[in-house]
């Protein structure tokens, strides 16, 4: 897809200005982490078992790590190279918290990772057809994102998705004992993960809520969690819980952030609580959505 700059009411396209070596991708991503993936960096270049992983970096959300990888050629397979990245992170852990612990001045423990939700990330500027079909898997914990320079030192990034994600990757390759290990720690959740316990009222509100949230912007992104649903513009703006009888939201603003004259939901400020942001609401009608939907846009307009 072309860009273009408007000058004068003219569009004048943008040239690519492709990057050189995959160490200039490195730097540009590690240097920019938490604003590209809402990622805390921890090491370049960690070497373990003859396996070196280019990026290793936490997702504080999750409670998880992840590996980042770059590359510049088409000439290798996604799923055997994530897959073992993944296994050298769990039958290591402890050297994984060790490397986090020293690089984030933290004391990290193994019971404070989802080790659940660990997954490989791959940067590339083309990722070839074989590579983009290798993620058409329900459960693959592996993206992949294409990163192109151009002039005037713009940069976009853009995530990889198929559009066919219903077969499970143990389909294909059930005699690999380096997939049973993933598979057996590894959890990627779905929307359908968490609209099991709802009832049909309830399933019927989130599709509509959901239509109603993705209508404010065609680039919202629904990322499934462990604990909720995240629709996510340039970061999470709003969490949300499907349960039996009612629909819990987070919306991801500090208290005090919010504009609320009507007093709704509550302030999770001071108590734990899953999803982001320090306010609450439970739904379960159409007309509770109504009134819940402009201080749904005020936490767009913040985190979008």
């Amino acid at each position: 897809m072309a860009l273009y700059s408007l000058q004068n009411q003219k569009l004048l396209i943008i040239k690519e200005n492709p990057f050189k070596l995959e160490k200039e991708i490195q730097v540009v991503t590690e240097k920019n982490l938490e604003h590209v993936f809402s990622l805390k960096f921890i090491k370049s270049e960690f070497s373990l078992n003859n396996l070196r992983i280019d990026s290793l970096a936490f997702d504080n959300d999750n409670k998880s790590f992840v590996i980042i990888e770059y590359k510049r050629d088409k000439n290798f397979s996604v799923i055997d190279q994530g897959y073992a990245y993944l296994s050298l992170m769990l039958n290591n852990k402890a050297d994984f918290i060790l490397e986090y612990n020293e690089n984030a001045n933290m004391n990290l423990k193994r019971d404070d990772v989802d080790w659940s939700q660990s997954k490989v990330i791959f940067v590339s500027p083309a990722f070839s057809k074989y590579q983009q079909q290798a993620i058409s898997f329900r459960d693959l914990p592996i993206e992949l994102w294409e990163i192109t320079k151009y002039q005037n030192n713009l940069i976009q990034y853009s995530r990889l998705k198929s559009t066919e994600t219903s077969e499970s990757i143990n389909t294909i390759s059930k005699s690999s004992e380096v997939v049973d290990k993933v598979a057996g720690e590894v959890r990627v959740y779905t929307e359908e993960d968490h609209l099991k316990s709802a009832d049909e009222k309830i399933l019927s509100l989130y599709e509509e809520f959901k239509n109603q949230i993705l209508n404010l912007d065609s680039k919202i992104e629904i990322v499934p969690k462990k604990k909720y649903i995240a629709f996510k513009a340039i970061s999470n703006f709003i969490d949300i819980l499907p349960q039996k009888n009612k629909i819990k939201f987070w919306l991801n603003l500090k208290k005090g952030e919010l504009k609320n004259p009507y007093n709704l939901g509550v302030d999770c400020s001071d108590r734990g609580h899953w999803g982001n942001g320090d306010y609450e609401f439970n739904i379960n009608s159409s007309t509770d959505f109504i009134n819940l939907m402009p201080l749904i846009k005020q936490s767009y307009e913040r985190n979008g």
